[in-house]
């Protein structure tokens, strides 16, 4: 990746303009740059002396039951960026984003925000400015040159993910991956190690401070005063609020866990619920951090680890490259490019509501050692990686047909590093297959055996993951069959699910299957 004159890595993409949302002009010099809270680093502004517009809104508080900690995580990280730039700071703290914006008298810029909604905000008021995005690292128009190619079919991630390193020249050899290999997946599906143990050491873990108190007692307060309610225990805080806090994160990550990222990162284990995964996407999606900037450390660290002769595993680094500039950039821009009504996508006809107890994170309430523990993870923390919200919480919604929309408002209330733009693409098409297929070709449903192979979570468990039928019937695994069951006129012409379908008829037990399920519904399995 090429270094630019001014030393870094590149310039983010994300400031250019952006012709596919209205020519979006690439600087407004001179203007108070108004910041969403998850516009809080430095690549947000267009140098280091411009004024800035801080906006704290009690009412997003009062309409959503967020997550205690994702409430916290975002107040404090608000606050601390406030605090850091002083007097260049208009800091309100208000009800409604009207009441701040009403006292604003001087021209505003301002970075286009991350959904469909606060974009509509930003448009109704006068005398603001809207730039093209930052935060990403490839821009809306570049991927919308990229989806717009001569003969492209689908809009694949991979496809993306690869031109997007071109593009970038991030871990190239000239017109070549390195090691001559786009994609190393398949060296990252190992299971759990057998000793139970992380394959890393401990993550670092921040310190909160006065600004972490006086959060804590406001929301207290308010909880108190019935403006608001939320759900999941309280702190202490894990993730950075400060951009200082995320490049230690980042640096930790780099030199102590990104060697041994790779192989183990669909793995499960209940009591190493972080093995080597980096736990820098809040500060990311807080934009705390530039992902350019991220990917560039990551290739630097690669390449310097050559040089010295002890290279760090190549699957782990591609690994986690791919999660930053492929991933995480393509779900951002699928979520504009699919439009506001994607959302609304429910092609398997899922009409459930959310239970009770998974609305209110009882993992108490639940027996299956898998979905009792990832609730109890995601109550006291906020978070779980992408496995268990994609196999354990998103194929348990799948299987038990809670509507995908429904299901995508819970992950963004109930994860600290869930947004609008995150959830919708992620939620609504790869883990509920409401949109038929754009963005996975097959439904993301699995039975017990796979949670048995990627994790610790079967072992004494009260329910046997070989068993579809009787009281001690994995609900996964029985599950699995009610769900093909229920589906399978609107799946048989996906060709990846004849084979299950097709094993469909060879299951003499499946009526009883299929009225076990239906007794079951969505009680606490």
């Amino acid at each position: 990746m090429a270094a630019g004159a001014d030393g870094r890595r590149g310039e983010p993409d994300g400031h250019r303009s952006d012709p596919a949302l209205g020519g979006f002009p690439d600087r407004a010099p001179g203007t108070r740059r108004w910041c969403f809270a998850d516009q809080l680093g430095p690549h947000f502004l267009d140098g280091p002396q411009q004024p800035v517009l801080l906006i704290e809104s009690r009412a997003v508080f009062a309409r959503r039951r967020f997550h205690r900690q994702k409430a916290h995580l975002v107040l404090s990280a608000l606050r601390h960026r406030a605090a850091e730039l002083g007097d260049r700071a208009e800091f309100h703290q208000v009800g409604t984003y009207a009441e701040a914006l009403d006292r604003v008298r001087e021209p505003l810029s301002v970075c286009a925000p991350t959904s469909w909604g606060s974009r509509d905000l930003v448009l109704r008021r006068p005398g603001v400015e809207m730039l093209a995005a930052r935060g990403f690292v490839s821009s809306q128009a570049d991927f919308a040159a990229w989806a717009a190619g001569r003969g492209r079919q689908r809009l694949l991630m991979e496809d993306f993910y690869r031109d997007a390193r071109r593009r970038h020249d991030v871990l190239m050899d000239g017109a070549q991956p390195v090691g001559g290999r786009w994609n190393l997946d398949e060296e990252n599906r190992q299971p759990p190690p057998a000793d139970g143990r992380s394959p890393a050491p401990e993550p670092w873990w921040p310190e909160e401070d006065e600004i972490d108190e006086e959060v804590r007692a406001d929301l207290d307060r308010w909880v108190a005063a019935g403006d608001a309610s939320f759900v999941g225990d309280d702190g202490p805080r894990l993730f950075p609020v400060t951009r200082r806090e995320a490049l230690h994160r980042l640096d930790d990550f780099l030199d102590t866990r990104l060697g041994a990222f790779g192989p183990h990162e669909d793995a499960m284990l209940r009591d190493e619920r972080w093995l080597a995964h980096s736990l820098l996407s809040p500060a990311l999606n807080l934009g705390l951090l530039d992902p350019i900037d991220v990917v560039g450390r990551a290739e630097q660290r690669y390449r310097d680890s050559v040089a010295d002769g002890d290279p760090l595993p190549l699957n782990s680094v591609e690994g986690f490259v791919r999660q930053v500039m492929g991933w995480r950039d393509y779900i951002w821009h699928m979520y504009w490019h699919l439009g506001r009504d994607f959302r609304q996508r429910n092609f398997l006809a899922a009409r459930e509501g959310v239970p009770g107890w998974l609305a209110g994170l009882d993992d108490t309430a639940v027996d299956a050692a898998c979905l009792s523990d990832v609730l109890g993870d995601l109550r006291r923390d906020g978070w779980v990686h992408h496995i268990p919200r994609l196999m354990v919480l998103g194929n348990y919604a799948l299987q038990r047909g809670i509507d995908p929309s429904a299901m995508t408002d819970w992950f963004h209330e109930t994860f600290v590093d869930g947004y609008e733009w995150v959830m919708v693409a992620n939620v609504v098409g790869m883990s509920q297959h409401a949109d038929g297929g754009v963005l996975a070709t097959k439904p993301y449903a699995s039975g017990g055996a796979y949670i048995d192979r990627m994790s610790d979570y079967c072992r004494g468990c009260r329910y046997n993951p070989k068993k579809r039928l009787g009281e001690d019937a994995c609900p996964y695994t029985a599950g699995y069959w009610a769900f093909l069951d229920r589906t399978r006129d609107l799946l048989a012409g996906n060709h990846r699910m004849r084979r299950p379908l097709q094993g469909l008829d060879r299951l003499k037990d499946l009526p009883a299957v299929v009225e076990q399920e239906q007794r079951r519904g969505t009680e606490p399995p």
